[in-house]
């Protein structure tokens, strides 16, 4: 019961006190209550920072190898697609029956040129990496 009171005491006495404040004390009181919450806030806060400031670093190691694979994938595919391409056109157009030695020779010689090429693409790293991937 002793107990009690003194609490309710000391409660109304506190109440009191803050309720004679001068106004410029009780703003003062308010400023310090919002600057701790702005501090408590901050603490929260700040934990991440680290972590974000790592997934930035990581986005933009990403962005730049996308943008570097994406080219590379461009041109590899470019280059694909003219190997495979000039290799079609040569079927069509050769003449495998006829006698002609200088026209054969010529086709020899095409054919060397597009097996450079053929070997040219699938020794390129970034054919090796996506057929090493498949």
């Amino acid at each position: 019961m002793m107990k009690k009171l003194f609490y309710t005491g000391s409660l109304s006495l506190l109440l009191i006190a803050v309720a004679c404040q001068s106004p410029a004390t009780k703003e003062a009181v308010k400023g310090q209550q919002l600057a701790q919450e702005a501090i408590a806030l901050h603490d929260d806060i700040m934990p991440h920072i680290a972590s974000f400031d790592q997934a930035t670093v990581k986005i933009d190691s990403m962005l730049r190898d996308t943008t570097t694979t994406h080219e590379e994938l461009v041109q590899l595919k470019q280059d694909l697609e003219q190997a495979t391409d000039n290799m079609m056109t040569w079927m069509h157009e050769y003449v495998a029956d006829s006698t002609d030695v200088a026209y054969q020779q010529a086709e020899v010689d095409k054919v060397k040129a597009m097996k450079k090429q053929f070997e040219d693409v699938a020794a390129s790293e970034h054919y090796k990496k996506l057929s090493s991937s498949r």
